[in-house]
């Protein structure tokens, strides 16, 4: 008998795709996997921070350095990124929180775009606020 040849994947690859693919699911499960890339995103932020602060050991010199650094457009658009994970990490945590609760989990996938609407509207305003007033 001869029949297709199954491919097999590594399980630590196959794990890891599952856990971010948000094809073939819900809207309520896609909302978690944003969450989670999200979550991941604003864990590696922190790392970097700490790092970036550690120059501040160097010199003022060394400090000088790296805020020219970081007012390239390169970095202003990390800032927006990250600016983009901490909203919607956020609200969507609120939403996940009340749905884990068992508040409002029949309203789940309407307060899984209010969320994004609610995250696009903040992050333009912040966007607008980090290029024009600050």
């Amino acid at each position: 008998m001869t029949g297709i040849p199954i491919q097999h994947e590594p399980l630590g690859r196959r794990a890891l795709r599952a856990w971010f693919d948000p094809r073939g699911r819900g809207v309520g499960l896609i909302g978690f996997a944003f969450n989670r890339i999200s979550g991941l995103a604003l864990f590696v932020y922190l790392f970097l921070h700490l790092m970036v602060l550690s120059t501040l050991t160097m010199g003022t010199g060394a400090w000088e350095s790296f805020l020219q650094l970081a007012r390239s457009p390169f970095f202003i658009v990390l800032d927006a990124s990250l600016m983009a994970a901490v909203i919607y990490h956020g609200l969507n945590g609120v939403r996940a929180t009340l749905v884990g609760l068992g508040l409002l989990t029949s309203k789940h996938k309407a307060m899984f775009w209010v969320v994004i609407v609610a995250s696009a509207l903040l992050w333009a305003y912040a966007v607008y606020l980090m290029l024009f007033v600050f």
